[in-house]
């Protein structure tokens, strides 16, 4: 409150400082080749609220009413009218000082102050000099709070687009709980020996779930071993109905994407795919030729099953991540349904174009 009070006061003094200013540059042409200062003084006081009339006239109405709401006709006018009126004033006030001032002696009347013209224009010079400021002043506050608008808006796009990027992350953590407890409680129920060997598996998906999937990038080659992590887990679950064909080339260390990025598209894989003759096909192969990495994966289907076939919220938030991590001309995702065979292909052009949300 107190700083907005001083910026007040500033305001006001400059403004006060500004006309003093006008006075003397009145003062100063009016004064030429005359020494009547008197009347020179008086004459440049009475044209000086005038000036200050229909410079704020022109300044407070006319300009953001009508000029930068772009009513053109209105602006031209309604200036027209006002300077119709402020020369009627100005004439006025030549003939007021006259009067009152020189008794009509228009002989020992300052030459410059006889010129309607050039007083005329003398004022509009300051109008104009104080309009053209002002929409410098106003055009450079709109393009500030424009600005200021835009960052904020930028601002509420990212903590959207975190909030959704979290949301997306966190749907996908039920799959994968609700598949390898299903799995523990049935190999608990028999007693069998390889319960803690998937409790160990468990708990490594676990970690990763928890805590890697809240960093924005991760290494490919992690992200390889728990898809391998949780196919063993699968493995365990389908016993010998399970069929899987996961092919590798081998991946640098420092090659990085976004966290839980192909583990989805495996769990969609078991999660849909039909057991056909026996057996549940799921064939994977991870493809990577210098930045631009590869991913396919098919799997087993009934045709008839078609109608259901990898719908719920699997899919599409894999779309909504690689929208936000790599944007959507970063990719290519290719869903395709064959005779009793679902295939999903991912090609990410660039991997150094991940983007951290």
């Amino acid at each position: 409150m107190k700083r907005n009070w001083t910026q007040h006061i500033k305001q006001i003094l400059l403004h006060i400082t500004f006309w003093v200013g006008v006075w003397f540059f009145y003062f100063y042409f009016f004064s030429y080749n005359s020494n009547d200062y008197n009347y020179i003084i008086w004459f440049s006081s009475c044209l000086l609220p005038l000036t200050m009339s229909v410079t704020y006239f022109v300044d407070l109405v006319l300009i953001p009413k009508y000029l930068l709401t772009r009513q053109y006709k209105q602006f031209v006018l309604y200036s027209f009218y006002v300077l119709v009126v402020s020369s009627y004033v100005t004439v006025l006030t030549i003939y007021g000082c006259l009067i009152f001032l020189l008794k009509f002696n228009v002989a020992i009347m300052p030459p410059m102050s006889k010129n309607f013209f050039f007083i005329l224009i003398l004022e509009y010079m300051v109008v104009g000099f104080i309009s053209f400021v002002s929409v410098l002043n106003k055009n450079f506050r709109i393009d500030s709070e424009n600005k200021a608008l835009q960052n904020k808006i930028l601002s509420t796009q990212l903590q959207l687009k975190e909030q959704e990027l979290h949301y997306l992350k966190r749907q996908i953590h039920p799959h994968f709980l609700f598949n390898t407890l299903n799995t523990l409680y049935g190999f608990a129920l028999q007693q069998s020996k390889q319960t803690p060997d998937i409790i160990l598996k468990l708990s490594n998906l676990l970690d990763y779930i928890l805590y890697q999937i809240n960093k924005p990038k991760v290494s490919l080659q992690e992200e390889v071993l728990h898809i391998k992590e949780y196919i063993d887990l699968e493995k365990m679950r389908f016993q010998d109905t399970l069929n899987v064909d996961f092919k590798m080339d081998d991946i640098d260390k420092n090659i990085q994407v976004a966290p839980m990025l192909l583990i989805p598209f495996v769990e969609n894989a078991f999660k849909h795919g039909n057991i056909i003759n026996g057996f549940l096909h799921i064939n994977i192969q991870v493809k990577l030729e210098s930045n631009q990495l590869s991913f396919n994966i098919d799997n087993s289907i009934k045709q008839d099953d078609n109608a259901v076939a990898h719908k719920g919220i699997g899919l599409e938030n894999i779309k909504k991540r690689l929208d936000l991590h790599y944007t959507s001309k970063g990719y290519q995702l290719t869903p395709t349904l064959e005779k009793n065979l679902y295939k999903v292909s991912l090609t990410i052009y660039d991997l150094n174009l991940l983007q951290n949300v």
